[in-house]
């Protein structure tokens, strides 16, 4: 091989070069623990006897026993959908508010921006179970100094950790927390739309209303899209919350949420098998949702293109 070869064979091999490292961690701490995780789901423990003994407890091959299970267990259903009634509380009050607080730090008239900014995205920054205590904390009437308040002024005091006002407790934590990157992103979108833009539709007389309901809001779309799919996937996964305030309240069970049901099978019964059947279908459904959100996004804009 002449010098001027291995200097070509360098030079295309180079990416790969690069590549390699951030493939193998792919490979050993995402794709590999997917496949483990799947391949557990397909297998259960067969006990012989009285399952004392060596050779008395042994994994054998369940098929789909340990998905039919699943879709038939009414704990899991339950909290798919008590999930689904978290979301739609939880989406469309942070992304509205997130639009919202975007569209007003994007205005010429705001005043520290920078500050306001800042004060809106710090939540996002405090981890998620911190949040959690820190609100969990204000819900409860004997520490709370709402409570306090609303006792000294005579007015009721709400139970928000049980019952129906239980879900607005928990998607609070939510909004609270997600906004703020949410807000950051949409921002973002409208910093990069160009003043010339702004700047004609002054010319033909729009306000700045129209401004940022005919301009604004229909050239950030893409970014709604992406935030839309960000949350989506995080209501999917919501464990920290309600895990965090089960301790304060007995209205949170052990399997308030899919995945929180996932965790009791799997260290509370120590039911590895189904738990791994469950994350899997977990994370089909969340695969599936996010591909048929995004194609339909697709070819809406492509629709509004074609126009």
């Amino acid at each position: 091989m002449t010098s001027t070869s291995r200097r070509a064979y360098g030079v295309k091999g180079a990416p790969y070069a690069f590549l390699l490292p951030a493939t193998i961690l792919f490979a050993l701490f995402f794709a590999l623990p997917i496949g483990y995780a799947v391949w557990l789901s397909f297998r259960k423990v067969k006990v012989s006897g009285l399952g004392l003994g060596s050779g008395a407890r042994k994994e054998v091959w369940a098929g789909l026993e340990n998905y039919t299970d699943a879709l038939t267990d009414n704990e899991l259903v339950g909290g798919a959908l008590r999930v689904l009634g978290y979301g739609c509380i939880v989406v469309p009050v942070m992304l509205g508010l997130a639009l919202l607080f975007a569209l007003m730090l994007d205005s010429d008239k705001v005043r520290l921006a920078p500050f306001t900014r800042l004060a809106i995205f710090l939540p996002y920054a405090i981890p998620g179970v911190v949040a959690a205590l820190l609100w969990g904390f204000l819900y409860l009437p004997d520490v709370s100094p709402f409570y306090y308040v609303l006792e000294k002024l005579g007015l009721p005091q709400p139970d928000l950790l049980d019952g129906g006002p239980l879900y607005l407790a928990l998607s609070n934590i939510a909004v609270w927390g997600g906004t703020g990157f949410n807000m950051i992103v949409i921002y973002t979108s409208l910093q990069a739309i160009p003043a010339e833009v702004y700047e004609a539709a002054k010319l033909d007389g729009a306000t700045p209303l129209q401004i940022a309901l005919k301009i604004k809001i229909p050239m950030v779309a893409p970014s709604l899209v992406l935030t839309f799919f960000f949350s989506i996937i995080a209501t999917l996964q919501v464990f920290n919350e309600p895990t965090t305030l089960k301790p304060l309240t007995n209205s949170v069970s052990t399997t308030w949420s899919p995945l929180m049901k996932v965790y009791q099978d799997a260290f509370g019964k120590g039911d590895i098998y189904a738990a791994a059947a469950q994350a899997t279908i977990i994370a089909l459904a969340t695969l599936l949702l996010s591909f048929g959100f995004l194609r339909a996004a697709n070819r809406r804009q492509k629709q509004e293109a074609a126009r």
